[in-house]
């Protein structure tokens, strides 16, 4: 049976042609004098070559624009692993050498969806699509109260994915940002309000804890009355309904370093019959044009 890439799989990148016209030094990232920094990538393996892939990824917040590009393997014996079309999350792993050249390790692969279905991974994703019936997940709130997906039936369900702990601009504080955006938008329309629910998820039940999350909470609601979180819920699964929940929503997550978590992006907007209306795989979605799809689905 083939390695299965959803582990802690290491892939040596040589990043060239975007720094410099001189090759780029060969040696690994942990025999380079620089410090280690991490930045989570995603994208999709346009093909594979001897021992190389050509990645179609992404952005990288903070590092590189999205762009597609050739990455050496270290390991030649995995191309066999990787196809044309595999879309994966992975956490590149970057230092720069005494003459200033980046040397990058993609880790930690997550093989989120398989074009070529040649064996069976360990974990299986699902893909939302509008329609899909969301299954009856249960959480705790910040309250320490016991919330489930289905008692929103009847409203429209906006939910998105975050770690209170997380120290990427662009991911979790940019999807509470928006949320805080959207959730004053709607409280203009005490009908509307009425109608819809916000809720983040946190995927580290192991320090989210109630406690936590309402503090998290209360920093982008800014309030502290008692109903502060009538409208929007920060809530979190019990560590053994984490893969299951993470698994349907399509979101990627592995251990990190420092206590940090490496993970996709996923937002849902569910209708008031409890079915998937739409989904976002990324943090491009503003505000303005999810409260527009929000009235649209509240309205059906």
């Amino acid at each position: 049976m083939p390695r299965q890439l959803f582990f802690v799989l290491s892939f040596v990148l040589l990043l060239s042609g975007c720094h410099s016209s001189k090759p780029a030094p060969s040696q690994d990232a942990t025999q380079s004098s620089g410090p280690v920094k991490t930045y989570p990538i995603r994208g999709k393996v346009v093909s594979t070559t001897g021992t190389s892939i050509l990645l179609d990824h992404e952005a990288v917040p903070g590092f590189m624009e999205a762009m597609t590009m050739s990455y050496k393997l270290k390991d030649p014996s995995i191309i066999s692993e990787l196809h044309p079309g595999d879309r994966i999350t992975a956490t590149l792993l970057v230092t720069k050498d005494p003459d200033g050249f980046n040397t990058i390790l993609l880790d930690k692969i997550v093989v989120i969806a398989q074009s070529k279905p040649d064996y069976k991974p360990a974990v299986q994703y699902h893909v939302p699509e509008p329609g899909d019936v969301v299954p009856d997940f249960k959480l705790t709130n910040q309250g320490a109260h016991p919330i489930h997906i289905a008692q929103f039936k009847g409203r429209v369900l906006l939910i998105t994915f975050i770690y209170t702990r997380c120290p990427l601009a662009d991911f979790c504080p940019r999807m509470s940002r928006n949320f805080a955006d959207v959730d004053k938008a709607l409280a203009v329309d005490p009908a509307l309000y009425a109608k819809t629910h916000l809720l983040s998820i946190s995927f580290d039940p192991a320090y989210d804890t109630p406690k936590v999350l309402r503090s998290y909470g209360q920093a982008y609601i800014g309030q502290s009355a008692k109903d502060a979180f009538a409208h929007w819920d920060f809530a979190v699964p019990r560590q053994d309904d984490l893969a299951t929940l993470t698994q349907y929503f399509n979101v990627g997550i592995t251990a990190g370093d420092s206590q940090t978590i490496t993970h996709s992006l996923s937002t849902i907007l569910i209708g008031k019959d409890g079915k998937v209306a739409a989904w976002y795989p990324d943090n491009d979605w503003k505000p303005a044009e999810m409260i527009a799809l929000v009235k649209k689905a509240a309205i059906a």
